[in-house]
């Protein structure tokens, strides 16, 4: 499902004037929004990027100006913005056959053992004061207060998110990558949100880029009840999509022509999508695991519409566009968020839904991506049985100097491409007459 907001008036990209000459038009300044949702929510989002990557001619998105990446889309986000392509994360995530990265999942499962021995630790201190006061205070002392004083011995996370960070760090510090926002050649926003006051951080911003990346991507996935808080100067974070569900308005404030958004949280259409039991059944009958998914689920993408529709009257000059599930997808609403296992299966439902997309809206997609130097393919579009896995190529067998060679020799020929496009022309001298 694309959801569109046209700018209503475009900005002009024009190059200033140097000496009364004028220079070639500046490229778009394009921002890309990843909201997050579990496991599964990244790879939805990791398909629907690999879409966009091959169907549009143009576009390349390790080289945007602007990324933002909340929770699981965190991880894609500081992917891209290190300039590790779609095609590699799906070598990484989806066919395991990488000769960069090894992917665990188990790595992102590991029991919170050191959690569950510190509260397991405070159990004879908070059993000897409840004793003590039912001893001696008997008529302040209510079972109700049971509940408050030993909640403490529940742990904060089921699983260690330390391996998380530790995963992340090894990756962006290896073949010219960096684990540092400031080393960037675009800017990363990673949000996370303070635990103790409700607000939102913007890790990559002012004050809060010398955190290291790995880091970061840590605290904005630590969705409380999964993962621990993570501690950070002093403070406490948990993941980011508390506040907001993509946090958009951080690309959009950065000047940017056009915004890519992608959400992978809908809600499931029970009357259009098929029966959960049986006809005359409803989400209900799911217990409350369903209820509470399809609760979540429509907070988060109702307050994501509420901004997306303030965003366009805020910013009328950038185009957005949304790619988010079919709200009729049984699949994606009744697989665990948490599971591994069906990376590959909801990588390609992803993949064919945004394609799906494009297609449908391919009318009014070609001009708008025009006016930003951008074009369909239309023989991407064309084939319905397209996959995945299709465009995917061997992985290079790169040696770590090799690597940081090819990154290198591609920064320099982008740099000299840049320097001969804003290079003024000269015009011919005219001949005088006589």
């Amino acid at each position: 499902m694309l959801s569109l907001h046209s700018a209503r008036h475009r900005a002009s990209r024009k190059a200033g004037a140097n000496g009364g000459a004028k220079h070639a038009p500046a490229g778009p300044k394009i921002g890309l929004a990843i909201a997050g949702g579990g496991p599964i929510g990244g790879m939805y989002e990791l398909g629907a990027l690999r879409a966009l990557d091959e169907a549009i001619e143009g576009l390349d998105l390790t080289r945007l100006d602007c990324y933002v990446g909340v929770s699981s889309g965190a991880f894609l986000a500081a992917g891209l913005a290190n300039r590790m392509d779609t095609a590699e994360m799906c070598r990484i995530f989806v066919t395991g056959d990488s000769a960069d990265v090894e992917f665990r999942p188990e790595t992102f499962l590991r029991p919170a053992f050191l959690e569950y021995v510190k509260r397991a630790a405070s159990f004879p201190r908070l059993a000897a004061e409840w004793w003590r006061e039912l001893l001696f205070s008997p008529l302040e002392a209510r079972w109700s207060d049971l509940i408050t004083r030993f909640g403490g011995l529940i742990p904060n996370g089921l699983f260690d998110n330390a391996e998380v960070e530790r995963f992340l760090r090894e990756v962006f510090t290896r073949r010219g990558r960096s684990n540092d926002f400031r080393e960037l050649g675009a800017k990363l926003y990673v949000v996370a949100v303070d635990i103790d006051s409700g607000d939102a951080v913007r890790f990559g911003g002012d004050g809060w880029d010398q955190v290291p990346i790995s880091q970061a991507v840590q605290a904005s996935a630590a969705l409380p009840g999964l993962y621990p808080p993570v501690e950070i100067g002093g403070r406490h974070f948990v993941d980011g999509a508390l506040r907001r569900t993509m946090h958009a308005s951080l690309v959009l404030e950065q000047g940017i022509d056009l915004l890519i958004g992608i959400n992978p949280l809908v809600p499931f259409n029970h009357a259009q999508g098929a029966p959960v039991v049986s006809e005359d059944r409803s989400l209900a009958a799911g217990g409350l695991p369903a209820v509470l998914s399809q609760t979540f689920r429509t907070l988060l993408q109702s307050r994501m519409q509420v901004g997306l529709a303030r965003y366009a009257q805020q910013y009328p000059d950038i185009d957005q566009l949304v790619f988010e599930p079919n709200a009729e997808d049984r699949e994606l609403f009744f697989t665990n968020a948490f599971s591994f296992s069906a990376r590959q299966r909801i990588c390609e439902i992803a993949y064919r839904n945004t394609l799906a997309d494009l297609r449908l809206r391919a009318d009014t997609l070609g001009p708008l991506l025009a006016a930003h130097g951008l074009r369909l393919r239309e023989d991407v579009l064309a084939d319905r049985e397209r996959s995945i896995l299709d465009g995917i190529a061997p992985p290079k067998r790169d040696s770590e100097t090799t690597a940081r060679l090819r990154r290198a020799l591609d920064d320099a020929e982008r740099l000299v491409a840049g320097q001969q496009q804003r290079r003024p022309r000269r015009r011919a001298p005219r001949k005088q007459a006589g």
